[in-house]
């Protein structure tokens, strides 16, 4: 086990903020010296049944503290995930069911150990205690907390502001989740920014409960392939794990320079001294920003495929955008009669889109071209007719009549 400040150094790469610090190192080293690991917890609200690379930032952290020798609990939000998380919302959010919550959860587990190693990480679920709760034991719990506290939080703040809006339950999910820490007796908790809130809960309440509160570490929320929103399905700016690896490789070769860096920081396994070797390369020239985007990509589909796989991507990319060539295996889609053609259609059923939604956005966002000419108007058909449609920089579609 590395000495407590080296492990701070670890811990800290990436991190937005860790409340309070001074307690972390004083944790580090009761453990570094009782040769006792630390209590990590993690929640996860298996809310959706696929994981993008947004959800790894939590995940590569959860593997560091892997390799740093502490104890590691995935929790499973399958009793919360039927209340629904309303941090961030702008509306109630609507619930799942139990089977809904447990179907994706058997997801997320199998996408997680892609990254986590399953026999340093105990997999917990919030209902094997909140299950158990009688109504009077739920009263109790939510008389630790009061209206004027939970309203400082951002967004209920806003929506009651706005008027819109707030369920009782929702005032229930902080307090549950803060009471997973307890019964967890966590050391630490990790999050994104927006779980501080929540996260800080549990400390209130492991302290109540006559506990040593847990540490809060907070990291960013990584921006999807515009730079610019928080990764999301809903967006279309995300690289799912288990993509094609062509695709994947595409993608993380079509984010900028600037965001590149994160993805190194928040995603690479490079140590931290290597990450400031290639940044300090990139900043004297004696690296070049596409050679090391193109590592990163390698890095990356190796991860979730492997070596030889990641090559093969690699040389796919280079034979579309260096050499301005076609890739071989264009998939042909074929029309059933000759009437007039919507694009955001033939995208979702071809695969190039989740949605004819997510098909109008890439139009308008200029991603989308019939014959290399740029789309612009989404709600335009055009004749039927054979056509090479592309979709971003790297997507391409045959169209056969």
């Amino acid at each position: 086990m590395l000495k407590p400040q080296e492990q701070l150094k670890v811990i800290k790469r990436g991190v937005t903020e860790i409340l309070p610090e001074e307690e972390l190192l004083k944790k580090l080293n009761k453990s570094y010296k009782t040769k006792t690991p630390l209590k990590i917890k993690v929640g996860f609200d298996p809310t959706a049944p696929d994981i993008h690379v947004g959800h790894t930032v939590l995940l590569e952290k959860m593997r560091q503290f892997q390799e740093l020798g502490h104890e590691v609990i995935f929790l499973i939000g399958d009793f919360t995930g039927t209340i629904g998380d309303p941090t961030g919302k702008s509306e109630i959010r609507k619930p799942l069911t139990r089977d809904e919550v447990l179907k994706n959860a058997e997801t997320y587990k199998k996408q997680a150990f892609k990254i986590l190693d399953p026999e340093k990480t105990t997999v917990a679920f919030n209902s094997e205690w909140m299950g158990k709760m009688s109504a009077t034991d739920l009263i109790r719990l939510a008389a630790k907390h009061t209206v004027a506290r939970m309203m400082e939080r951002d967004d209920f703040n806003k929506r009651f502001t706005n008027n819109q809006p707030i369920a009782i339950h929702e005032f229930l999910y902080p307090l549950i989740q803060g009471y997973d820490s307890v019964v967890l007796e966590a050391d630490v908790e990790l999050g994104g920014t927006d779980q501080r809130f929540n996260m800080l809960v549990g400390r209130e309440l492991q302290k109540e409960d006559g506990k040593e509160p847990q540490i809060v570490i907070m990291l960013p929320l990584l921006e999807g392939l515009d730079g610019v929103n928080k990764m999301s399905k809903s967006l279309g700016n995300y690289i799912g794990i288990t993509e094609i690896p062509k695709d994947m490789f595409g993608k993380i070769m079509s984010i900028s320079d600037d965001l590149m860096l994160r993805f190194y920081e928040l995603l690479s396994h490079i140590t931290v001294d290597e990450l400031n070797e290639l940044k300090e390369g990139l900043k004297n020239g004696a690296v070049h920003p596409m050679e090391a985007k193109k590592s990163l990509a390698m890095e990356i589909v190796e991860r979730y495929y492997d070596a030889q796989t990641a090559k093969t991507a690699r040389e796919e990319f280079e034979n579309i955008f260096k050499k301005k060539g076609l890739p071989d295996d264009i998939p042909v889609f074929k029309l059933d009669n000759e009437e007039d053609i919507w694009i955001p259609g033939i995208m979702k059923e071809a695969g190039l889109a989740g949605s004819t939604g997510e098909g109008i956005r890439l139009i308008k966002q200029g991603g989308v071209s019939v014959d290399g000419e740029k789309l612009s108007d989404p709600n335009k058909k055009i004749p039927a007719k054979e056509c090479l449609l592309k979709v971003g920089k790297r997507k391409f579609l045959k169209i056969s009549l």
